[in-house]
């Protein structure tokens, strides 16, 4: 299954009316994590879709990630440090 059919079972959005709007959602939320030292093989769906269900507010200006989210980003990192350290 894509990550994009992932994201949207657990965020409980059905058809493709959305997709764009979540890929970009997804690809932000990934290089995010990338960009924070997360090790691909460290990214699942479920912490991807916990960003996206953080950032989704169609605009609103209020998109943040929450403080769990940051939370397992870091515990993400740390996991592939210390499994190359």
């Amino acid at each position: 299954m894509a990550v994009i059919d992932d994201v949207k079972n657990a965020l409980g959005i059905t058809g493709d009316y959305q997709n764009a709007t979540l890929q970009s959602y997804i690809d932000e939320v990934t290089a995010f994590l990338v960009d924070a030292g997360v090790p691909a093989s460290n990214i699942t769906s479920g912490v991807i879709a916990r960003g996206v269900a953080d950032l989704w507010n169609y605009g609103a200006g209020e998109g943040t990630l929450s403080s769990y989210f940051m939370m397992r980003a870091s515990q993400l990192a740390l996991k592939g440090s210390a499994a190359n350290g």
